[in-house]
């Protein structure tokens, strides 16, 4: 029997990545039988459409799902990701990668990073991205399995993907709806709310057809039409620390061999990302309005293509920040709906992710308890907080000297939160994380130290060890790294064997 306090209707407004994600998971895990799914969307409402690059959590959402993780790849145009490759951040002309995985191997309970720190000081160590797996591979562009062994520094490859975000949708909507979500097309013009509480009773469609429910998602990207405009939940402004408030999207023709990373590259009063899948390139600038005009950030767009453009360059603002309450009575956003931190990370679908997981392990019944709610949104301001203090550390640690935007953001006051990092690793190299941080400390070592945040010291704890028995553990471990590497096929040579799509996509 159902308890009579399970819910009857979920209702989905908006579809887009984040809108199926969540039909998809649903419809995957709530299998009782009763609670019905809606989904409304409307296909005169655009969607943004450009987040294509992802981390590596993806793989379990899609495990979760029982995806196949070949044919997704080929339903996406998909293609692999080990790195991100910052061209240009730190100063021009200098290039560094961020790579999945860790570097190395701990020794005596010190961190690997440690013991780099003191070779380097000796002269006695390589590069350090030459330590890990998916930095090495990502420069030769190469991905394959490779041999299992725990004991190893290359025991395992971490990975994400880039894919068509549409497509995405598309696949996740077949998947949704073969498991009973239905979708409704429409557009959603009110919103009831029950007048004893102010909880939502129903949305009203343009036909003038009520959708009731008791649980409301909102997934309807910027606007935010239930959680902002009808639930008045508030914004947090965080433009003083990412003043970036504009992109400009386009599609372009691919050109040569398919690399498995995304690439950042800075610009003067911004950055270009470029995403390779397997029928284009999805490329973008993110940039400041108060430098720039749409004019001028389009020509520069333009100009720094891989190929010829396939469509119309799409204009995007944005504001970054956060909904001040993600879940508020019976609303929780989910995606943009949310709030907004900038594709640098390639976090727009985790943070999708995290907000669906969220709510699959806070899921209520018809009393919605309010312990609940205020733990889904205190989880939800700190993954929020975490990604924008990593993100504000590639703007702030930079050496572009004489450029406005670069000089603001180098000399601005950072979040307090980002500063106790900075000044603790700034001295001997240390970095805690706390509660259940996204980014993992490597991560961080490899922002920092890519962008020449260069410690004073290291742990004294170092010393313990000789230095020969260091130096020969690092031969060893460059020498594991390397050889992993070479036994790699080329990343083109894996999609095409492996996960090619049968046929080319219309551009985006």
């Amino acid at each position: 029997m159902i308890n009579p306090r399970t819910l009857d209707q979920v209702v989905i407004v908006g579809g887009g990545s984040a809108g199926w994600m969540t039909a998809a998971a649903l419809s995957r895990l709530i299998g009782n039988g009763h609670t019905k799914i809606t989904l409304i969307e409307s296909e005169a409402i655009g969607i943004v459409g450009v987040g294509e690059a992802t981390i590596p959590p993806i793989r379990h959402f899609n495990e979760l799902l029982g995806l196949d993780e070949r044919d997704f790849l080929r339903a996406t145009q998909g293609t692999i990701k080990t790195a991100i490759e910052f061209v240009d951040w730190t100063r021009p002309g200098h290039t560094y990668l961020h790579p999945f995985g860790t570097y190395g191997a701990d020794m005596n309970a010190v961190k690997f990073h440690q013991y780099w720190l003191k070779l380097r000081q000796l002269g006695q160590a390589e590069a350090f991205g030459e330590y890990n797996l998916c930095d090495v591979a990502a420069r030769q562009n190469r991905f394959g399995p490779v041999a299992r062994d725990r004991q190893s520094p290359v025991s395992s490859l971490h990975w994400a993907y880039h894919f068509d975000a549409s497509l995405y949708a598309r696949h996740l909507r077949r998947y949704a709806e073969q498991r009973g979500v239905q979708r409704i097309e429409g557009k959603v013009v009110d919103v009831h709310q029950r007048p004893e509480d102010g909880f939502i009773a129903s949305v009203e469609m343009e036909s003038g057809d009520r959708i009731t429910g008791d649980l409301f998602v909102d997934c309807s990207g910027f606007r935010g039409l239930l959680i902002e405009q009808t639930l008045k939940s508030g914004f947090e402004d965080w433009t003083h620390w990412l003043p970036c408030n504009r992109a400009i999207a386009v599609s372009s023709a691919s050109a040569g061999e398919l690399t498995p990373f995304t690439r950042s590259t800075a610009r003067d009063a911004g950055w270009q990302w470029r995403i390779p899948l397997q029928h284009r390139i999805g490329s973008g600038f993110v940039y400041s309005a108060d430098h720039l005009s749409e004019d001028e950030a389009t020509s520069v767009l333009l100009d720094n293509l891989d190929g010829e453009p396939l469509n119309t360059p799409k204009p995007i603002r944005f504001t970054t920040g956060r909904r001040k309450q993600a879940w508020i009575k019976n609303c929780v956003a989910i995606g943009l709906a949310s709030g907004f931190l900038e594709p640098l990370e390639s976090t727009s679908i985790h943070i999708t992710q995290a907000g669906i997981s969220r709510l699959m392990a806070l899921f209520p019944d018809k009393d919605f308890d309010p312990a609940g709610i205020t733990e889904y949104n205190r989880q939800a301001e700190y993954l929020y907080r975490h990604i924008r203090d990593f993100i504000v550390l590639h703007y702030h640690a930079n050496e572009r000297h004489g450029v406005p935007l670069w000089d603001h953001c180098r000399n601005m006051a950072i979040p307090e939160t980002l500063q106790r990092k900075l000044d603790l690793f700034r001295l001997k190299g240390r970095l805690f994380r706390y509660e259940d941080e996204l980014f993992a400390e490597s991560s961080w070592h490899a922002v920092l130290l890519g962008q020449n945040v260069m410690p004073d010291g290291y742990d004294p704890l170092v010393d313990a060890a000789p230095e020969d028995r260091i130096i020969d553990a690092f031969r060893q471990m460059h020498q594991a790294v390397a050889g992993a590497v070479a036994s790699m096929p080329k990343h083109q040579t894996f999609i095409d064997q492996h996960c090619r799509a049968a046929m080319t996509a219309p551009p985006a």
